[in-house]
C-alpha cells in the first residue's frame, strides 16, 4: 500500500462502557463498531485517551503476530484508555514481554502445556471431576452447577498442573477472584496479586533444582540453572494460575448455551463422536470477556485497512469480533456442530496464544462428556433470564446456574 493510499481522516472516538451483559449476549456496541469499518478508534472506561481497535480476522491475527507492535512498550504509556480501573503493568511480566525474552520464559513451562503435559493430568483430571458429580449426585437436585462443579473441578486442574497442594486451592480461589474483578477497587486486587506472587514465590524457591513436571517444578529448575530469574517466573505462575480459572466462566457459558438450547445438548447426547469439533464451535461463539483484554503499542507507522496507525498509537484487537468474522465463518452467529475448518481465535494469537488451550479443551471434554453422560435429564432450574451473571467482572460468566435433572 503507498503512502497516498493512507487515509488521514481520523474515524469519531467512540465510549465503550464496560457492559453488563447477561447470557450469551453479543456487546451491542462491539457490534456497531465492526459495523463502522475495520480499524476504528474507542475510549473505555479506565485509563486516558482514546485506542484503535482492530476486528475483522485477518488484521487480528496480523497485528498479533507483527513485531511491529509491542506488549513490552505498553510500559512506557501505562495511561493507555483500558477496561479494568486497577491495572498496572507489571515489568517483567509475561504479558508485557516481546521475543526473545517472552519466548524464553514462555520455553521454560512448555512442556506442562504440550499434548503430553496435558495427557499426564487426564485421568487424575478424570477422577476429580467423577467425585464431584458423585456429590452432586448424591446430594440430589435443584443444585447450582457454577458452585458444585463448574468452580471446583478448573481449580482443582489447574493447582494439580501447577502443582500447589489440594489444601491451598482455596485460598488461589479467593485471589483470583479478587484480581479479575473490576468491582473492588485497585488496591484491593493489586493485594490479592502481591499475596499470590509471594505464595508463588515461595513454592517456586522451594523447587530449585527440581525433576517433578509441574509448573512450579519445572519454573524452580529454570530458576536454578539461570534460565529465568525468580520475579519472571513467579509473574508466569501467577497469570497462568488465573487463566486457569478462565473455564469456569468458559464452561459456565458452554452450558448456558446447551441448556437453553437443549437440542444442541441432545444432538452432544445422541452423537458423542462430535464432541470435540463441537466443543471448538462453541469456543469460537461463546462472548469470553467484557470489552478487549491488553493493548499493544505501534513501533512505527503502519498502514491497516488504509488506516495508518501511527508510531506510539496503542492499538487493541477483538477476538470476539475476529471470531464472528463472516468472511472466515460464513453465517458466524448460527452454532455450527458441523463447521470445519474452524480456525478461531479464542485462545488468541501468535506469541500470546495462551498456552493453556490445550488443557481448557481438555476440561471442557471431560466437563461435557460427564454432565451430559451422566445426568440425561439435566435442565435449567429457573428461566433462563433468571439466571444471574457476573457483574462488574472481565471475564463474563454465569454466577450461578441453578440446574435439576
Amino acid at each position: 500500500m503507498t503512502e497516498e493510499t493512507i487515509t488521514e481522516i481520523l474515524p469519531p472516538i467512540r465510549h465503550w462502557p464496560a457492559l453488563d451483559l447477561n447470557g450469551v449476549d453479543f456487546d451491542p456496541v462491539l457490534t456497531e463498531l465492526m459495523r463502522e469499518g475495520p480499524v476504528t478508534r474507542i475510549q473505555l472506561p479506565n485509563g486516558q485517551g482514546w485506542a484503535w481497535l482492530v476486528t475483522r480476522y485477518e488484521d487480528v491475527r496480523m497485528v498479533t503476530n507483527d513485531p511491529r507492535f509491542s506488549r513490552a512498550a505498553v510500559m512506557d504509556q501505562p495511561e493507555v484508555t483500558r477496561l479494568a480501573p486497577h491495572f498496572i503493568p507489571a515489568r517483567g511480566a509475561v504479558g508485557f514481554l516481546d521475543p526473545p525474552d517472552h519466548t524464553r520464559l514462555r520455553r521454560s513451562v512448555a512442556a506442562a502445556f504440550t499434548a503430553k503435559g496435558v495427557e499426564r493430568i487426564r485421568e487424575k483430571s478424570r477422577r476429580m471431576l467423577d467425585e464431584l458429580v458423585d456429590e452432586l449426585l448424591q446430594d440430589g437436585p435443584p443444585a447450582d452447577l457454577t458452585a458444585t462443579v463448574l468452580t471446583p473441578f478448573p481449580i482443582a486442574v489447574i493447582c494439580e498442573l501447577m502443582g500447589v497442594p489440594a489444601a491451598d486451592r482455596h485460598g488461589m480461589h479467593t485471589w483470583t477472584q479478587l484480581i479479575l474483578s473490576s468491582s473492588h477497587g485497585k488496591n484491593v486486587s493489586e493485594k490479592a496479586r502481591n499475596e499470590m506472587g509471594a505464595y508463588f514465590a515461595d513454592l517456586i524457591g522451594l523447587r530449585e533444582g527440581s525433576t517433578g513436571e509441574d509448573v512450579a517444578s519445572l519454573l524452580g529448575a529454570a530458576v536454578g540453572r539461570g534460565e529465568v530469574t525468580l520475579e519472571e517466573a513467579v509473574g508466569l505462575a501467577v497469570l497462568l494460575q488465573i487463566g486457569g480459572e478462565a473455564v469456569t466462566n468458559n464452561s459456565g457459558q458452554m452450558f448456558y448455551l446447551l441448556l437453553t438450547r437443549p437440542g444442541l445438548a441432545d444432538r452432544l447426547r445422541a452423537e458423542p463422536d462430535i464432541r470435540p469439533r463441537a466443543i471448538d464451535e462453541l469456543l469460537r461463539y461463546i462472548p469470553h470477556r467484557n470489552a478487549v483484554g491488553l493493548s499493544r503499542i505501534a513501533l512505527e507507522d503502519v498502514g491497516i485497512q488504509g488506516v495508518r496507525i501511527r508510531a506510539g498509537d496503542a492499538v487493541y484487537v477483538s477476538y470476539l469480533s475476529a471470531n464472528r468474522d463472516p468472511g472466515v465463518f460464513p453465517y458466524p452467529e448460527t452454532i455450527d456442530f458441523s463447521r470445519s475448518p474452524n480456525p478461531h481465535v479464542s485462545f488468541g494469537f501468535g506469541p500470546h496464544y495462551c498456552p493453556g488451550g490445550m488443557l481448557a479443551r481438555l476440561e471442557s471434554e471431560l466437563l461435557v462428556d460427564a454432565l451430559l453422560d451422566r445426568l440425561p435429564g439435566l435442565r435449567l432450574a429457573v428461566p433462563q433470564d433468571q439466571v444471574p451473571f457476573r457483574k462488574g467482572a472481565l471475564i463474563r460468566g454465569p454466577e450461578a446456574l441453578p440446574v435439576t435433572w
